[in-house]
């Protein structure tokens, strides 16, 4: 057995069964103590056979006993047998030495689900990232690039430094560079030679050094620039569609029988996306919207009957309103995506706004930009207008519903209001990350060079469980997180601003009472429900039972 195999750190000895990604071709039997898993994979003679038809690779999935998934990410080797294997530079490197076990073993993997039950199954695992062994790269040869592509996000500045140190002081990588404007610098040869010096302090900067930009997405273009430059690792920093953009480079590399590694870095400041605790710039993007919470409440506070009205990021997801919500205490209301509402009748958000400006004398409403959307008639939606990456288009829901609120209380007569409208959007964007997200950008940057080092291709990097793992793209392309909103989080929620649920009670128990709820009733009679359904007012409850609801996907199986 070649030795490259025979061991993982000075304590630790393991054979590597045929599944693993070091060699698939190994054909040695595994040890005594080795538990067989299996999964699919083309053979050496069927790579080369079929090379044209590789398109979309099948998942590697690895099926273990008393129910344990590992979900594993490609490797170079998967289309690119007997590929040399080089010591890792961190063995010899002066920082690393005090460590007792820098290397990770090659069968720890994250568990995506924690809190199980005594006879559950163990369930989902991903590759656990860290520094391997042996590498499939020496420094010499490498040639990495770094792109950022979509909307702006505290942190991009931390991770692109961080990779490019991180290649530099752990590696010996020299030569790194930079696509300006995201995909299509590619193409259109922008690029910016990085080096320590370069980014040594553009951490405490917001934006992007690289510049970003949407859509421009080219895939033979932008292979063929990574092919004619030499490059063989590219690391991709993005929100969703980017990563799709980056599934796409690397199932295209993977075509063309490429040793190149495509690594992605997942950016959004929304928190969608699935399966990792949380994405980076999303602490900043909470503590910043802060600032604009405590406007509004002395805004409100100053005079009579004041509202200020803050409208938060989160088009489809509702992570940053309920956590700045939370983390506020000054807020009365706070209106996301996930939970529907209604403006008129008994239990509506109108007249929860009466009832709170004659107890307090003033409120703050936060309102997610995605929140309400339902309420607008066909010629007002813009969904046939999308942005470059083919994000539809929403109208301003905070300017309509300080119209909307302004419009009820001049109309009635009640009393005089005063609102203040505050859309700090772009201010929060914009900002450089705080010292948590700091320190989260570096690890993510780290654990990315780890395994494009170690021949990982084809996966983003993120946090499980407080443990940073490998996840196949397509694990995080195929859907967007959610606000549970039957989770405690949002109860907890619920008790910190007093606000109805703005559901219909006899909506979410059923007339006729077919079977018991399965949630707990919330604030006296408010009782919530976890569908997409949308409510236009309580007269629309018979019509919207007879739609097809569909469950919203939980938070990783958190709180």
């Amino acid at each position: 057995m070649d030795s490259r195999h025979s061991t993982i750190s000075s304590s630790v000895s393991i054979s590597t069964p045929r599944f693993r990604c070091f060699d698939p071709t190994n054909t040695h039997s595994p040890s005594p103590n080795h538990i067989p898993r299996y999964f699919s994979v083309l053979s050496p003679t069927s790579r080369n056979a079929s090379m044209e038809n590789l398109v979309n690779s099948e998942p590697k999935i690895v099926t273990g006993p008393s129910g344990y998934v590992l979900e594993d990410v490609p490797h170079l080797t998967d289309y690119i047998p007997d590929l040399p294997t080089y010591s890792n530079p961190l063995q010899v490197n002066p920082a690393y030495s005090v460590v007792k076990q820098y290397f990770v073993n090659m069968d720890d993997t994250v568990a995506q689900k924690i809190v199980v039950e005594k006879n559950s199954p163990r369930g989902i695992h991903f590759r656990r990232a860290g520094p391997r062994q042996k590498v499939y790269f020496e420094p010499e040869e490498v040639y990495a690039c770094i792109v950022t592509c979509g909307g702006l996000c505290p942190g991009l500045n931390t991770v692109i430094r961080e990779i490019v140190c991180g290649l530099y002081h752990m590696y010996g990588v020299h030569k790194v560079l930079g696509i300006e404007g995201g995909y299509r610098g590619f193409y259109a040869r922008n690029t910016i030679p990085l080096t320590p010096k370069v980014v040594n302090d553009i951490h405490k900067r917001g934006g992007t050094i690289l510049g970003t930009s949407r859509g421009g997405h080219d895939t033979s273009k932008i292979v063929d620039s990574i092919q004619d430059r030499g490059i063989n690792q590219v690391y991709i920093i993005g929100g969703d569609g980017t990563q799709k953009g980056a599934s796409v480079i690397f199932e295209e590399i993977r075509r063309r029988g490429l040793k190149v590694a495509v690594a992605g870095i997942p950016k959004t400041i929304d928190n969608d996306i699935p399966v990792m605790d949380k994405s980076f710039g999303f602490d900043t993007a909470v503590e910043e919207a802060q600032r604009a919470i405590n406007a509004a409440h002395i805004e409100s506070e100053s005079i009579e009957n004041g509202i200020g009205l803050v409208k938060l990021m989160g088009r489809h997801s509702g992570f940053i309103a309920m956590y700045a919500t939370l983390a506020s205490r000054d807020v009365d209301c706070c209106l996301i995506p996930e939970s529907p509402f209604y403006l008129e009748g008994a239990g509506g958000l109108l007249e929860y706004i009466e009832k709170r400006l004659k107890e307090n004398g003033h409120m703050v409403i936060v309102i997610a930009e995605g929140a309400g959307q339902e309420f607008f008639s066909e010629s007002m939606r813009t969904t046939d207008q999308q942005d470059a990456s083919g994000n539809k288009r929403l109208p301003d829901v905070g300017l309509w519903i300080s119209q909307k609120i302004k419009d009820h209380f001049s109309k009635t007569k009640k009393m005089a209001i005063n609102l203040k409208y505050i859309d700090p959007t772009y201010m929060i964007r914009a900002v450089p990350s705080n010292a948590s997200d700091n320190v989260y950008c570096t690890l993510l940057a780290h654990s990315v060079i780890h395994g494009a080092m170690a021949g990982y291709t084809g996966f983003t990097v993120g946090q499980v469980n407080g443990r940073h793992a490998y996840i196949p793209f397509y694990r995080v392309i195929e859907k967007q997180n959610k606000v549970v909103i039957t989770d405690r989080m949002w109860a907890r929620l619920l008790a910190s601003t007093n606000q109805p649920s703005f559901l219909d009670h006899k909506y979410v128990l059923g007339d006729e009472k077919e079977e018991a709820p399965q949630n707990q009733p919330i604030n006296g009679n408010n009782y919530l429900q976890a569908t997409t359904t949308t409510l236009g007012g309580p007269n629309d409850v018979a019509e919207d039972k007879k739609r097809q609801e569909t469950p919203i996907p939980s938070i990783n199986g958190n709180e």
